[in-house]
């Protein structure tokens, strides 16, 4: 079943260079100025706002505290990749129509794993999932429960490996751990070599120090 969450009717975008809630280094960013498509994007959970910090576990649903909606949204590239890809979003750059194509070259050059979160950014929007930004977290995406944006937090961190791409040991377990100590469930989105994903949930084993006597292999 298609549990994709619709954005009707076609909006126009313009890249400007703006920083992030996460960087204060001017990135190429989408930019919405349309009052009415503003409203629908943030009602779906797209976009952040000049005045928000990213961070929307407030409950309200916009990131910044108050249940606002600003006149200039500002799309993550992850996100503008998607509504281009539904075909919902058109996209320029000083007048000149971005293909989907071509803005996904662009990103590339800022984020060389901007294909892998749109993959998984897609799949999880396909089944219904509102994700945002995993931006201090350790992890790519906070994902809410169906029905729970702009009511509850996030409960969920999702970060994305790349089948047959080496990942040391040290940088999972840093990412789990710190995901653990917030409080939520790390699970791990795994892309295989056809753009399938697979998710997996993470737990913690402690493995305690063998303090008994040594045994010494024998030769039977």
């Amino acid at each position: 079943m298609n549990d994709e969450i619709d954005v009707g009717g076609n909006i126009r975008g313009t890249v400007v260079m703006s920083p992030t809630p996460s960087s204060a280094s001017p990135l190429p960013r989408p930019c919405i100025t349309d009052a009415q498509a503003v409203h629908e994007l943030v009602e779906k959970g797209f976009g952040w706002t000049d005045g928000q910090d990213g961070d929307d576990d407030n409950g309200d649903g916009d990131g910044d505290g108050d249940g606002g909606v600003d006149a200039m949204l500002f799309l993550e590239s992850f996100e503008a990749l998607y509504l281009m890809h539904t075909g919902r979003l058109t996209l320029f750059r000083s007048k000149r129509l971005l293909t989907f194509e071509a803005f996904l070259s662009m990103c590339r050059r800022h984020d060389p794993d901007i294909l892998t979160r749109f993959l998984i950014y897609r799949d999880l929007r396909f089944r219904g999932y509102v994700a945002k930004d995993g931006f201090g977290f350790g992890a790519d995406f906070r994902v809410y429960e169906r029905g729970h944006f702009g009511q509850k937090g996030s409960k969920i961190l999702i970060f994305g490996l790349v089948e047959g791409r080496p990942e040391k040991m040290v940088h999972l377990q840093k990412k789990i751990r710190e995901i653990t100590q917030m409080g939520k469930e790390p699970i791990m989105a795994v892309v295989d070599r056809h753009g399938e994903i697979i998710y997996y949930r993470i737990g913690t084993v402690e493995f305690r120090e063998n303090k008994g006597r040594v045994l010494q292999d024998s030769v039977l």
